[in-house]
């Protein structure tokens, strides 16, 4: 589905320098600025004869008869004074005129609901619609008569979406970028339209270099993220090097994988790249954060401060440098001030969330991260925070809901997986807390907990062989990346099942190590004691498990297949300034 090798980036130049001009005229500023963005990273491969004849076009004669009306609704456009602007365009007929008298009225009422929203809880979406319900009348009208060109399209569309009507939505974006494929807006109105990968396949996109683009990011909505990353960094080899997009979504796919030093160094090159860009700086700054760089954190903020003290961006990094130094109201205080400038700011609500968390106000984070799911249903920090909540307020039917979302999201992150366990586990669903822990080794488990708790649910339940293996795996992964928690209890309950079993040699190199450790030293003593009791008894030899068996080759013997322990796949079932607090 991708390729991106063969592209001709003359002409992809050329159709952005095009598309830029169309975009600048209708006040489109964010597809616009991506236009530019793109085009100056491709700054090598100008065609300048093409660039001057495209420059010097005329519009048609009917925007021409209509200019003077044009010029003065832009510059009121310009200056946020949509409603006037739009009473000034009501009586032209050119479709780019038609298109700024309607988008400047939905400008106008988007302006209106985020004034009362600074005063109200909660994302404006919540606010009622009913200018928008008049939109889309007139609207569907002109697209009955087939009078809505690519741009008037894409108004409609957003308008659907912003009513819920999401399947006509889809519709109309798709038949929008039939007609202006160019539209970067219209893309990415169309993202979170996208729930999985099979839609996405399915969805008729136009045969156009811009779906590469459409496809890698909503591959990173999805936390599809090495598909993602594989896109992008084809797309770096083969000429946008320099592109800041590029780079900045090359970084954000690291941040999703936590791959924290790689994030890093394309954030440290997107600076170099952009020393002044806003953008995804709040994510530069979670990472920060998660290294514990307080110079670096501390920096970043009074840089951003200076380049622009009231972006979301710049109060989110501030927070984030307060929430570091253990100032947890202050850094409340700035998300807030961030959901003030932009109550649809997800990152804001969601880390508002953490430090209320942190405060021991878990009323006031719920209502936080409920919040970052009315912004964005798939942000799985937000179920993820919820699910800790009611954890602490002892709640474990209402953890498992909210632990569930969270790792439908993230299917294969251990952190999830390992939190829905220790919910099945506290509500005595030990089966399926077993599947969960077995699924979080497997998977690769970050916090390095999980062959403990397994090991531990098979002691519980009788199955000492299973137990066994999953400690002495437990043992054999410490010197790697496992903490040492448990350490003692493992080597316990090793000493004691080769005691068991007649193997007195490992049972006694098992209870030598356990006799270092303080809580379990009387406990080591009195075994090493019965093996020399036993050594001079000379039992027979008995084997069950060696020392040097794994937790996958007990899995696989046919004793414990035959009790049908095998772990299934689970169903498409914490310091994470990347997602918890």
């Amino acid at each position: 589905m991708i390729e991106i090798a063969g592209w001709n980036l003359s002409n992809i130049k050329q159709e952005l320098v095009t598309a830029n001009r169309e975009f600048a005229s209708r006040r489109l500023t964010h597809s616009a600025k991506w236009c530019a963005e793109m085009s100056f990273a491709l700054n090598k491969y100008t065609d300048k004869d093409k660039v001057k004849d495209e420059l010097q076009k005329e519009p048609d004669s009917l925007f021409v008869d209509e200019y003077d009306q044009y010029t003065l609704a832009t510059s009121y456009f310009d200056l946020k004074e949509y409603d006037r602007a739009a009473y000034f365009l009501k009586d032209c007929l050119s479709p780019k005129c038609y298109f700024l008298y309607m988008y400047a009225q939905y400008l106008a009422d988007e302006k209106r609901k985020l004034d009362k929203a600074s005063d109200s809880i909660g994302p404006p979406d919540q606010l009622e619609n009913e200018h928008l319900k008049t939109l889309r009348i007139e609207l569907s009208k002109k697209y009955a008569n087939r009078e809505l060109d690519g741009y008037s399209l894409y108004l409609y569309g957003v308008i659907l979406k912003k009513l819920d009507l999401l399947k006509d939505a889809i519709e109309i974006l798709l038949e929008s970028l039939r007609m202006e494929p160019m539209h970067w807006g219209t893309w990415q109105e169309l993202v979170p339209l996208v729930g999985d990968k099979e839609m996405l396949m399915s969805l008729s996109l136009p045969s156009h270099w811009m779906k590469q683009f459409f496809v890698a990011l909503v591959y990173l909505e999805l936390q599809l993220n090495e598909e993602a990353l594989r896109i992008y960094q084809s797309m770096e080899e083969n000429g946008l090097e320099s592109s800041t997009y590029v780079v900045s979504n090359i970084a954000v796919a690291f941040h999703n994988m936590r791959d924290v030093d790689a994030a890093l160094t394309s954030f440290n090159e997107l600076q170099k790249l952009d020393p002044y860009r806003l953008e995804n700086m709040d994510t530069f700054s979670n990472l920060l954060y998660v290294k514990e760089m307080r110079y670096d954190l501390a920096y970043l903020a009074h840089k951003l401060s200076d380049i622009d003290k009231y972006r979301v961006e710049t109060c989110c990094v501030i927070g984030n440098y307060y929430s570091l130094r253990s100032e947890h109201e202050k850094a409340a205080l700035y998300f807030q001030r961030s959901i003030k400038l932009n109550p649809l700011y997800l990152s804001a609500w969601t880390l508002m969330g953490h430090e209320f968390m942190e405060m021991k106000n878990t009323n006031a984070a719920i209502q936080a991260y409920r919040q970052a799911l009315e912004v964005n249903k798939r942000d799985y920090r937000a179920w993820y925070g919820l699910g800790q909540t009611y954890e602490i307020l002892k709640m474990p039917y209402y953890c498992l809901y909210y632990y569930r979302n969270a790792q439908k999201l993230r299917p294969n992150d251990s952190r999830m997986i390992m939190a829905l366990g220790e919910s099945y586990e506290k509500l005595d669903r030990l089966q399926e807390a077993k599947k969960c822990f077995w699924k979080a080794h497997r998977v690769g488990d970050i916090e390095g907990s999980s062959l403990l708790k397994l090991a531990r649910l098979h002691e519980r339940l009788g199955e000492e062989a299973q137990a066994a293996g999953a400690y002495n795996e437990f043992i054999n992964k410490l010197g790697k990346s496992y903490s040492y928690d448990g350490q003692s209890e493992a080597y316990k309950y090793m000493a004691y099942y080769y005691l068991k079993n007649g193997q007195l040699d490992a049972a006694g190199q098992a209870a030598q190590t356990c006799s270092e450790f303080t809580e379990t030293r009387e406990e080591a003593k009195a075994i090493l004691k019965q093996i020399q009791q036993l050594r001079q008894e000379k039992p027979g030899p008995r084997r069950e498990v060696a020392m040097d068996d794994t937790y996958d080759s007990i899995l696989n013997n046919d004793s414990f297949q035959s009790h049908n322990n095998t772990p299934l796949n689970l169903p498409t079932v914490m310091n994470l300034r990347f997602d918890t607090p």
